[in-house]
């Protein structure tokens, strides 16, 4: 399988807190993941490095063999990069795939 996205010592810190010390992360296209662990083991801090909304102080992110750093979440849209937050406010009209998709929806141009 082709590697599709590779984190490689991936250090973050906010305000003296050490929030990611050293992380390597890789999945290869058509693998499914699952980051699991307690509150404040920095799961959301390391998807939030994948998808633009924060700067690693270390290490390096590639995707698709191209090394990158994004400046905000519209860079990592731009290289096919977007993340579903957790989301405890959800529209209860809509259906799941609608709230998923809440914010991008599809060009209705293109519809079928």
């Amino acid at each position: 399988m082709t590697q599709l996205l590779e984190l490689k010592g991936i250090q973050k810190r906010f305000a003296g807190v050490h929030a990611l010390k050293g992380v390597d992360f890789e999945v290869k296209a058509g693998e499914i993941h699952a980051l699991l662990g307690e509150n404040g083991a920095g799961k959301s801090t390391l998807i939030k490095i994948i998808a633009g909304v924060h700067k690693p102080d270390e290490g390096s992110l590639s995707f698709q063999g191209e090394r990158l750093s994004f400046n905000n979440p519209r860079d990592a849209q731009a290289k096919g990069i977007d993340t579903v937050h957790q989301e405890l406010s959800l529209y209860p009209e809509l259906t799941v795939a609608e709230n998923i998709f809440m914010g991008h929806s599809p060009n209705a141009s293109l519809a079928l």
